[in-house]
């Protein structure tokens, strides 16, 4: 991955081309790492009209995520670095001084250090409500921490993908072996474009090993919903795949 990165696109699509896949090694009895390097992750908020109205419903300050949504430039922050991203089947966590915490499903993009989209992926943008819901300055606290993002299971690269602004994403919550939560929505439904997102992310910045930007969620569990210790998180996008991971609380024994 690292060396596809610092591939302009039309050469990472001529390497690949020549490529086969492993023979004999049924895809059951593969362990799954989640598909990062040395790469940094960023993360766009606000780019589905359902994550402008579930932000303004936590905040005390409600325009400023009206604002956003209707702005020019994008809301792009870090999310995190390599050793806080976990793969398929890998904990992700909840912060525990946080009283309300949601994951959200997200099209991930593998963006190369020329800024070009090669590739999709599965993104897990788990966030503390509570915490940003307080203040929005907080929102490096409510985003950035141990087992705070997830990716996988693989990539789709980016020629494979027929229209990226066409895949359905489900989320699917399970608690004690029941569903707890459901919900689906569409790449379809997002305000701003990807390669507008990819552009801002690399305005005036540099990313050597290229990056990956989780583009937004579109699906929010109800304002009483919160993750719990012990709950199961499955993310499902079309032409990726799933990425399923355990929740556990940060400091419970």
């Amino acid at each position: 991955m690292q060396d596809l990165m610092h591939l302009r696109s039309d050469q990472a699509r001529a390497a690949l081309g020549g490529v086969s896949g492993a023979e004999g090694s049924p895809l059951a009895d593969a362990q799954f790492l989640a598909p990062i390097d040395a790469q940094e992750v960023w993360a766009a908020g606000v780019t589905y009209l359902r994550s402008r109205d579930a932000r303004m419903e936590e905040s005390t300050q409600k325009n400023v995520y009206d604002l956003v949504y209707e702005a020019d430039r994008p809301e792009i922050f870090m999310k995190g670095t390599a050793r806080r991203v976990q793969g398929p089947g890998e904990e992700i966590a909840v912060r525990s001084d946080s009283t309300w915490d949601v994951p959200e499903p997200e099209l991930a993009l593998a963006i190369n250090r020329h800024g070009e989209i090669i590739g999709y992926t599965i993104g897990n943008d788990v966030s503390s409500r509570s915490i940003e819901g307080a203040n929005p300055l907080y929102l490096p606290q409510a985003k950035v921490y141990t087992k705070c993002a997830a990716l996988g299971p693989v990539i789709a690269l980016a020629w494979e993908v027929p229209n990226p602004r066409a895949l359905g994403i489900t989320l699917t919550i399970r608690r004690g072996g029941a569903v707890a939560f459901s919900g689906e929505t569409s790449t379809s439904q997002m305000r701003r474009t990807f390669e507008e997102l990819a552009a801002f992310l690399f305005l005036d910045n540099d990313f050597p090993d290229g990056a990956f930007l989780m583009t937004g969620t579109g699906v929010i569990p109800p304002s009483e919903f919160t993750l719990e210790h012990g709950d199961d998180v499955e993310i499902a996008i079309d032409g990726i795949g799933s990425l399923r991971n355990p929740v556990i609380r940060l400091g419970k024994a």
